[in-house]
């Protein structure tokens, strides 16, 4: 991958308890569940584990966030129970007992400065496909002018994941290609690509919808702006392309299809052969049932009904 390290950026989370004790103050027995991997899905098994501790109050959840590839491997490992893994198990992963079982549906977006000097045109104009190749693949769209298409010289900065990452596969996957294509200043993390971004007036990068987006306005985080994809190559934003304003618009266009696969995707729990531990059937069973109705609130898409009974049978 053709990248530099920028920065580094870990965000852990121990929830609901201390690893390590295993009885209540009753002396009742406390389980445990640990989970890793994806920045894309950590918000949401936050949301599910908080939810899910209401009618579990014995249950401890240590959760945290790495990377999809991080996720892979600890649960391949065995040092977690469940990896948060946000792009397709590779068929050497599935040699090892990697078992994805899908929970939600989110997209990966592009983003750029609100301080860029030429804001405006680039969300009235968006991004071409080919455009978004240039800059990331090829590395021949060089400068704002060529990515709109007049006499503009100010060079474009470009930003990519340092780490292994689910949303640099599905954005390079957009583009025909796979992470290690990329170019870029390399970031870690969704939260180093934000940082990176919203500091840098002439930068562009890819973000989760859940960082891209703040959870609570709904609307772009503080410093960037979505970039939204010209489909049809005709140079503006038509209205059927028009759904970035706020993240139940874009919810919605994922859901049905409006916005292209890739760069959306499904995000996966992934076990090392089928979940054995029965709180760890339960809690994965839940959130395929109960949990689901927290998606659009997190800023996430629910898995379809028809699809929830085919994930169901790969619990048990």
């Amino acid at each position: 991958m053709k990248s530099k390290i920028l920065s580094a950026v870990l965000i852990s989370a121990c929830l609901f308890g201390l690893s390590g004790v295993n009885t209540t103050a009753r002396g009742e027995q406390k389980e445990h569940i640990s989970l890793s991997g994806a920045f894309a899905l950590y918000p949401m098994a936050v949301k599910w584990a908080g939810e899910f501790k209401k009618s579990h109050p014995n249950v401890s959840i240590d959760i945290s966030a790495g990377g999809a590839g991080k996720g892979m491997a600890d649960v391949l490992n065995g040092m977690v129970d469940i990896g948060m893994v946000s792009r397709e198990v590779y068929p050497d992963e599935y040699k090892k007992g990697a078992h994805p079982i899908s929970v939600a549906k989110d997209a990966v977006v592009a983003i750029v400065s609100a301080s860029n000097p030429a804001i405006k045109e680039i969300l009235y104009k968006g991004m071409k496909k080919g455009t978004g190749s240039q800059i990331w693949i090829s590395g021949n769209c060089k400068s704002w002018g060529q990515f709109l298409g007049n006499r503009r010289n100010t060079p474009i900065h470009v930003y990519t994941r340092s780490d292994a990452s689910g949303a640099a596969e599905m954005w390079a996957k957009y583009f025909g290609k796979k992470q290690e294509d990329l170019n870029g200043v390399g970031a870690y993390g969704d939260p180093g690509i934000t940082q990176a971004v919203q500091r840098d007036p002439l930068g562009i990068g890819f973000n989760n919808i859940g960082y891209a987006y703040d959870a609570n306005t709904k609307r772009p985080v503080k410093g960037i702006y979505v970039v939204p994809l010209d489909q049809n190559n005709n140079g503006k934003i038509d209205p059927w392309e028009s759904f970035y304003g706020n993240l139940s618009q874009l919810s919605n266009a994922i859901a049905t299809g409006r916005y292209p696969s890739p760069p959306a995707r499904e995000l996966y729990f992934v076990t090392k052969g089928k979940p054995q531990k029965k709180i760890v059937q339960e809690f994965i069973y839940w959130v395929l049932t109960k949990g689901q109705q927290y998606t659009y609130e997190a800023g996430y898409v629910p898995v379809s009904k028809s699809k929830i009974k085919t994930e169901i049978k790969r619990v048990y």
